[in-house]
């Protein structure tokens, strides 16, 4: 095993730039590449050759982090094309940390041989973007997962100079049987999808339906709109608010988004644990009720389980949870009435969108559609409107880290706040960009204000739109 690492001590001798990728793809480092291959011509042992590794973890300790995945991956399927044409039985090694996110980097399946996910390195040492779990067996489960996409060879080694220990070794063993217990939805062919796939689901020149969260009741009669949003959690449930709600989604002919939030209710209480205990039959009466009200919906029903399952916070209940007890729930949920589950029901899998989302992926059988919220503020410490990010920025990022499932997009969620005249601008450009998208099935909009109690001293957005800039939207996004 031979790592290869890019440290261009000339013009692009500063860590963090991206020079040498970007020599890599020129084709500067070719003759090298070929002369060190040539070295390798009559060695009779496995060779394997892994390309700067560690790519994803975000930390500048090597000049290829922190660098968009597609220019690595340009660098990598480079290097490899070049290293094949020299030396067609050298193994050429994707080596990743297995660190969330790892998946962007993936350069595909035609250049790479193997994949080499790295323990206790020096990178993840330096950053704390994502909790750190205390049991090793516990990391190197997530670290296997998240190669699950990527049908290859895996080694699993300490960095340098620590050596694989005998307790790492019972470790590795306990994540491999966590892992086959629960084979059967992590690795089943038909659930994964590869990359290189086309996402669209609707005839192209076709505008997508919408929707809106419309609390207050001030869009929801305008003719553009086909289909609402409600958040549902248990406390609508018992009450029997749903109900009446798809009683009345009914009488405007609409369709219905339904965002199930498995919490507050007074029998059904919010669970830190709601995701084992979902599988274990708890909340069965509450499911069930959930089926009934929707069995009387004379539209569609689109239902989305347990949203922005991937954020490591605890705004949720459901976050910063173990993701194969998230997608055993999801799975449980969206199969619970199979005899119900008719062709006016379509699953939503929804996650933020953001790094590692994939590592929550519940499977190809049971999605429809891919979910993620594209509001214009890119964190709560932005509060100035010019600085929103434009929704092609935020569904370029957001939809790439899709790549390697196929299924087309329903945005449930999106926003943006600032003056009548700025909304009006950034949904008029949004609308020009999402009738590029024919992967973008649907689009939801989110009027009303967000919930204070997230936003900390920050004031929470308000994302409510007038009927004017609303209409604007809609009839820019008319074919």
């Amino acid at each position: 095993m031979i790592t290869i690492e890019t440290w261009d001590t000339g013009r692009f001798g500063i860590k963090g730039t991206s020079g040498p990728l970007e020599n890599m793809i020129g084709g500067d480092y070719d003759e090298k590449i070929r002369i060190f291959c040539r070295s390798l011509l009559d060695i009779q042992d496995n060779v394997y050759l892994s390309f700067n590794p560690e790519m994803e973890v975000p930390v500048k300790n090597f000049p290829w982090q922190y660098q968009s995945p597609i220019l690595y991956i340009d660098a990598f399927r480079h290097f490899s094309k070049v290293v094949k044409e020299i030396c067609p039985m050298v193994k050429v090694i994707w080596g990743t940390a297995g660190y969330p996110g790892a998946d962007e980097y993936y350069p595909g399946d035609d250049s790479v041989d193997g994949i080499h996910i790295i323990l206790n390195s020096k990178s993840e040492s330096q950053t704390n973007a994502y909790p750190r779990s205390s049991s090793m067996a516990s990391v190197i489960k997530g670290k296997i997962l998240r190669m699950r996409f990527m049908n290859k060879p895996l080694i699993i080694a300490g960095a340098s100079p620590n050596k694989f220990s005998k307790s790492d070794s019972m470790s590795l063993d306990t994540a491999i049987k966590s892992i086959e217990e629960n084979k059967y939805i992590l690795y089943a062919g038909e659930l994964l999808r590869n990359q290189s796939v086309n996402k669209t689901d609707h005839a192209v020149g076709k505008a997508p339906l919408i929707g809106v969260y419309d609390p207050k009741g001030l869009l929801i009669n305008e003719h553009n709109i086909s289909i609402e949003h409600l958040f549902i959690d248990w406390s609508n449930v018992e009450d029997g608010s749903l109900e009446r709600q798809i009683d009345q989604i009914n009488r405007r002919s609409h369709n219905a988004l339904l965002t199930i939030e498995p919490w507050r209710g007074i029998k059904w209480k919010t669970d830190a644990n709601v995701l084992n205990r979902m599988t274990l039959g708890k909340y069965d009466e509450a499911i069930g009720k959930i089926y009934k009200a929707v069995s009387k919906a004379k539209g569609t029903v689109y239902l989305r389980f347990a949203h922005e399952m991937e954020i490591p916070i605890h705004r949720y209940s459901w976050q910063s949870q173990d993701p194969v007890d998230y997608i055993k729930a999801y799975r449980y949920f969206m199969t619970f009435e199979k005899n119900i589950l008719s062709s006016n029901i379509k699953r939503i899998w929804g996650p933020a969108g953001d790094r590692g989302s994939l590592e929550w992926w519940p499977g190809n059988d049971v999605v429809d559609y891919i979910s993620f919220a594209v509001y214009g503020l890119p964190d709560k410490n932005i509060t100035d409107p010019s600085a929103q990010e434009s929704f092609e920025q935020i569904f370029n990022r957001k939809s790439y880290r899709m790549r390697l499932v196929d299924k087309p997009f329903f945005i449930t969620e999106f926003g943006v706040k600032g003056s009548n005249k700025f909304q009006n601008k950034w949904l008029i450009e949004a609308a020009k960009k999402i009738k590029k998208h024919s992967s973008i099935y649907g689009i939801s909009y989110f009027n009303f204000v967000d919930n204070p109690k997230v936003w900390g001293k920050v004031a929470a957005p308000n994302w409510a739109i007038s009927k004017s800039s609303f209409l604007n939207f809609a009839e820019e996004l008319s074919p």
